[in-house]
């Protein structure tokens, strides 16, 4: 009986051993090599190498190929994450290699190619306030390639009678319309996140279709979803169409602003559910702090640590997983995959989206980096809040009361939306805005700020109540004659309408098959879309002639509750924009040797709505009339 007890045991004991042996001896797996590609002479040199797999423990790396060599290597408990330092050599000519990575259960090698580096010649230029960016969603801009509407590894997402579905705008609709962009005077794109975005229905994020249909799924066509941020989202093409949009558009004097994530990723992506290490996020999807969007609290000099802390750590929305750049990993590969992007594709600038959810020391360092390899590039953040004080808290060029800079370029002009919505769309003063540029002295540099009246994440302005035509006109010639960097959304420039999110993205008509008119053409636009266009294209053009409304010191010359009027000085020349927002004519009149305008010189409004003006005992008097704007230029004596 005991003899029978002890061989059960020793059969049990034999089974756990098996067992044991057996998993050890599982062959290792590996999903996703992260980065996949460096290059020589880099200014990141290791580059850290983040391999996502299965029984990796236990694991080391050896190097396949010359040029590479092999340093610190390193696996999380769970066996499912290799982090390895892959050092290039300098002389390493371009090329395949791999890593040959050997486990207990077995060997696996993975590829990893030395990338030969793209020519710096008119390439990751930067951009500045001689630019006019143009914000396109991709998705509702134009199908260029229907072939990528319903693609094999995310089939069902594509439907243009659903607003949160995907429409099939993509890379190659872009590429089409270069010659339009061209033709209106942008000189910048900004394109919505091309990351690779979830392959099927977001259950998370379920909204109605419309204000009073019931809540369902979405897809994130928007591209705020990434899953894999090393990859391209396949309904918008693939790396080849990405890095052809990029040469196209810079061989026509067009540069390409990515929109990149550095403070959540989408509730989808593997990380979620196996983090490479344990303090990859800040909580886990079980349990985590709600982001309650404060972002006043981190200005604040009084502020304990703890009213921070949600803002810097809650999830977005409770949904999107919030990275936790404390973490060194997290810090490395988001650096990595910055410098990763801007290497493989060429483009000039970079569009951060939740600038402030993230913390400031990690700005510093990620714009060290990029400063490093990338000396002219640009980055503006986005901070959607009104208050000056809190915007420039964040622009870069000097150390804040934390002793930190955050070095970040740029920011958006949110401060100045505002008011300018209420002035041009309702009606309200105009002096406001004159307030809020007061407010100038806050910022590092305003000339860095970008300034705009719509955006993806606000309704159209031509949804605003008592919006017109004639407002849109008046918004558009603030943005291109104030100081700044001014931005146009996608459709502004044909007076598209739109409300709430998902209707302010609707598609760009005629930039799809079957639409049943094109307003990429003059013959398809109405007469109200062809009145904006025309308005846009004027402006944008008379600001690449005139030096001063691109580069010229601001000087306030008069204000009063509807009417305002500034100069564009440059020690060259003065350009003068008057505005008069009220319902009626008004008169004008101030010393025009405040913008540097000598006696009896003749000034001509290059938009032809008010007659010349003569300095006359060194006085400019106009008469505007109502809702108008003019732009004022001495002509040759």
């Amino acid at each position: 009986m005991l003899e029978d007890k002890f061989r059960r045991i020793a059969a049990v004991a034999f089974f756990i051993w098996v067992v044991a042996v057996g998993a050890l001896a599982q062959r290792p797996e590996v999903f996703k090599v992260e980065p996949p590609n460096w290059w020589a002479n880099h200014s990141i040199n290791p580059v850290r190498v983040l391999v996502r797999g299965r029984n990796l423990a236990g694991a080391r790396v050896e190097p396949v190929g010359s040029g590479i060599l092999i340093g610190l290597v390193r696996v999380n408990a769970a066996g499912t994450y290799l982090f390895v330092d892959v050092e290039v050599a300098p002389e390493a000519r371009p090329g395949r290699r791999a890593l040959r990575i050997i486990a207990p259960g077995g060997s696996v090698e993975v590829p990893f190619e030395i990338s030969a580096p793209l020519d710096r010649r008119g390439r990751f230029q930067g951009f500045g306030p001689d630019d006019v960016i143009y914000l396109i969603m991709p998705d509702r801009f134009a199908d260029g390639d229907p072939k990528n509407n319903d693609p094999p590894k995310s089939r069902g997402l594509y439907d243009r009678r659903r607003a949160r579905y995907y429409h099939g705008g993509d890379f190659r609709g872009i590429i089409d319309r270069l010659p339009y962009l061209k033709e209106l005077g942008v000189t910048a794109i900004w394109l919505n996140p091309w990351y690779d975005n979830n392959d099927r229905l977001n259950e998370r994020e379920q909204y109605p279709d419309r204000p009073g249909e019931p809540k369902a799924p979405i897809t994130d066509y928007h591209g705020y979803g990434a899953v894999d941020f090393y990859g391209v989202e396949e309904h918008f093409g693939n790396m080849a169409d990405l890095r052809e949009l990029v040469e196209r558009a810079h061989a026509l004097g067009i540069k390409v602003i990515q929109d990149q994530v550095a403070n959540h990723t989408g509730p989808y992506h593997p990380w979620v559910k196996d983090s490479p290490t344990p303090t990859w996020y800040n909580g886990t999807e079980a349990q985590h702090l709600v982001n309650p969007f404060q972002a006043w609290t981190l200005q604040d000099p009084n502020a304990a640590p703890q009213m921070q802390r949600p803002t810097l750590e809650g999830w977005f929305i409770d949904i999107l997983p919030d990275l936790n750049q404390n973490d060194e990993e997290v810090a490395r590969y988001i650096i990595q995959n910055t410098l990763w992007w801007i290497g493989m594709t060429g483009i000039d600038g970079i569009r951060q989206d939740t600038l402030p959810y993230v913390p400031r020391a990690f700005w510093n360092r990620w714009m060290t980096a990029i400063k490093r390899e990338y000396p002219r590039f640009t980055v503006v953040g986005e901070l959607y809040d009104g208050d000056p004080a809190l915007v420039s808290f964040f622009q870069g060029g000097a150390a804040r009361f934390d002793g930190i800079d955050s070095k970040i370029d740029a920011l958006f002009d949110f401060p100045l939306l505002f008011p300018l919505r209420r002035a041009f769309a309702e009606g309200k003063p105009i002096k406001e805005l004159a307030q809020m540029l007061a407010r100038d002295h806050l910022y590092v540099d305003p000339s860095m700020l970008v300034v705009f009246f719509g955006n993806h994440d606000m309704p159209r302005f031509m949804n605003e109540s008592g919006a017109t035509v004639a407002g849109l006109k008046l918004a558009q010639t603030f943005i291109l004659t104030t100081r700044g960097i001014p931005q146009l959304y996608y459709g502004d420039e044909i007076a598209m309408r739109g409300g709430g999110d998902p209707d302010n993205r609707r598609d760009f008509p005629g930039g799809f098959p079957g639409d049943e008119r094109d307003a990429f053409t003059r013959q398809g636009r109405t007469p109200e879309e062809n009145e904006a266009f025309d308005h846009v294209q004027r402006l944008l053009s008379l600001r690449a002639e005139l030096e001063p409304l691109r580069r010229g010191r601001l000087i306030n010359l008069y204000v009063a509750d509807q009417q305002y009027a500034y100069a564009r000085a440059t020690p060259q020349a003065s350009v003068v924009v008057v505005f008069n927002n009220d319902a009626k004519p008004a008169t004008i009149e101030f010393d025009a040797r405040q913008a540097g305008i000598e006696e009896g010189v003749r000034l001509r409004d290059r938009l032809g709505v008010a007659p010349d003006v003569i300095v006359s005992g060194g006085r400019f008097r106009v008469v505007i009339p109502a809702r108008a704007a003019s732009i004022f230029v001495a002509q040759p004596k």
